[in-house]
């Protein structure tokens, strides 16, 4: 930052600076306290492009001004200077979806209902609200906090649209959780945030995408046709009850995709056909298989496995066999890395 805008920080805001959370080409990310309270949050400082203006940016803090909700990280302040756009946001420092499911240990399709029951009372809100996310994805799902039983926020609404008759048109969104209207380039509603919630959970349950081709072309062409499977072994223990809740978040027609009200009354999400089996080990060997960072990805499996020998040890359930998987399931992972 320079110099200017410090004094503008000390001068104007109510707020001062504590750490660094983050850096990035253009943009820096800040714990703050405000000087009254003592209360901690996020500010994101943005430098100004010359002679242009930023949509996303402006399109974020537009959306960020209208919305309110438990579950969605919100924006307490705005502050511009000569130089930078400042957004003093919600703290929020639970870590993001997978790394904390990695972390559990125990994970079941009653934890997965959980997280996808708050995403979609946000996401609800948000509509309600005339709000589309048009981003939604893992990496936009986080915790409020380390604690163990932490609420869900959505995070990231530069892609996010205020929609007035429903309908919009610009291609946008992250690819494999984009709905096959986009794609098709027809005019699309709300319904592709319905659509990216069925890929996440589908994701929660094998830890791995409906849709996955080398190729960009033949993943897009997949996800237009609807194209995917609950492929055995990985799907074998998971509720008949889940994958309906799946199919009808992922119907290729959006008229007739499920909308948000309509999959908070699902059996699967309001607690009533969820199972508690233990799902952890198989899922969270593809989360990391398919979506860990590549240096972290032996370090994390080797984690987890030791996590998972050491679980079903205590329980007296390691017999011969299962070490002999756990052991060859380890060899393969790791010379594939």
């Amino acid at each position: 930052m320079l110099v200017l805008d410090l004094i503008f920080c000390a001068a104007v805001m109510k707020v001062v600076r504590v750490c660094v959370l983050n850096r990035g080409a253009f943009s820096e990310v800040y714990m703050v306290k405000e000087k009254m309270t003592g209360k901690a949050f996020a500010m994101k400082c943005v430098k100004k492009k010359q002679q242009k203006k930023d949509p996303n940016l402006e399109n974020e803090i537009t959306v960020l001004r209208r919305i309110k909700h438990d579950n969605v990280v919100g924006m307490e302040d705005f502050y511009e200077s000569r130089t930078h756009y400042y957004l003093v946001m919600e703290l929020v420092s639970g870590g993001e979806l997978f790394d904390r499911i990695l972390d559990r240990g125990v994970y079941s399709e009653k934890d997965a209902s959980s997280v996808i029951q708050q995403v979609l009372q946000a996401v609800s809100y948000l509509h309600q609200n005339g709000v589309v996310h048009r981003d939604l994805k893992p990496e936009n799902i986080l915790y409020y906090s380390p604690e163990e039983n932490s609420k869900i926020m959505i995070s990231d609404f530069g892609l996010s649209k205020m929609v007035d008759n429903g309908i919009m048109s610009t291609a946008c969104g992250t690819p494999g959780y984009v709905a096959p209207e986009v794609l098709a380039q027809k005019p699309y509603s709300k319904a592709v945030d319905c659509w990216s919630i069925g890929v996440i959970t589908y994701i929660l349950l094998c830890g791995y995408p409906p849709f996955y081709e080398e190729s960009e072309t033949r993943l897009f062409s997949k996800i237009m046709k609807a194209q995917y499977e609950f492929d055995s072994p990985f799907w074998d223990d998971i509720s008949d009850s889940a994958k309906d809740f799946i199919r009808n978040m992922m119907q290729k027609n959006p008229s007739t995709r499920f909308s948000t009200d309509q999959a908070l009354r699902h059996p699967w999400i309001i607690g009533k056909t969820a199972r508690s089996q233990d799902i952890y080990y198989s899922v969270s060997i593809q989360i990391q298989k398919n979506f860990a960072k590549s240096k972290w990805k032996v370090i994390s499996y080797v984690v987890s496995f030791l996590r998972y020998w050491k679980k079903n040890k205590q329980e007296q359930k390691l017999t011969h066999t299962l070490i002999t998987k756990l052991a060859i399931s380890l060899k393969v992972f790791i010379q594939s890395n």
